[in-house]
């Protein structure tokens, strides 16, 4: 049985209850198996070596998710190649791919946790009332240590942008 934290974030004020661990700056990151727009397995391995910024969202269709993965794509560009950005949601791969080609999305590397929540359940985001992802971050070093992780406390807002981005340039250099 997974273990469950009661109210550890609110949609429009309401608490939902998430599914899984904590996971804290300086504990090790948990592997996870996610699908790519083809289908194809992704797992913690697929980026061995990188230093990693996963980005969470409940849907790419909501207006924040939409703003955060365009934001973190518009970093992505201007990181070297050592680095690989993440975005995680429980949305189909293939609504994924034809947001990415709409929105332009080709810097960061968008995965669907729909298939068994083996992200959600291992990073402790899967909200068990909705089925959805909560609105997360985490920087993840080479070593698979995690460095930053922020789990916003009311889904519809944004995250710590500069915060996450700060760590994630100090955990390359």
């Amino acid at each position: 049985m997974s273990q469950e934290r009661s109210g550890a974030v609110t949609f429009k004020g309401n608490p939902l209850t998430l599914i899984g661990p904590e996971i804290k700056a300086g504990s090790q990151a948990p592997n996870f198996q996610v699908l790519a727009g083809d289908l194809s397995p992704v797992t913690l391995d697929t980026f061995k070596g990188k230093t990693k910024l996963i980005s969470v969202v409940p849907s790419l269709d909501t207006p924040v998710c939409d703003m955060q993965t365009r934001r973190f794509n518009e970093e992505a560009s201007k990181m070297p190649g050592d680095i690989a950005v993440l975005t995680v949601s429980m949305d189909l791969p293939f609504a994924q791919s034809r947001f990415c080609s709409t929105a332009g999305i080709n810097k960061v590397k968008v995965v669907s946790d729909h298939r068994d929540a083996s992200f959600g359940q291992a990073y402790g985001v899967l909200i068990k009332e909705l089925r959805l992802l909560t609105r997360a971050i985490f920087v993840v070093d080479a070593n698979n240590k995690v460095q930053y992780a922020e789990y916003v406390k009311e889904v519809t807002n944004h995250p710590n942008y500069e915060a996450a981005l700060g760590v994630l340039k100090a955990a390359v250099k």
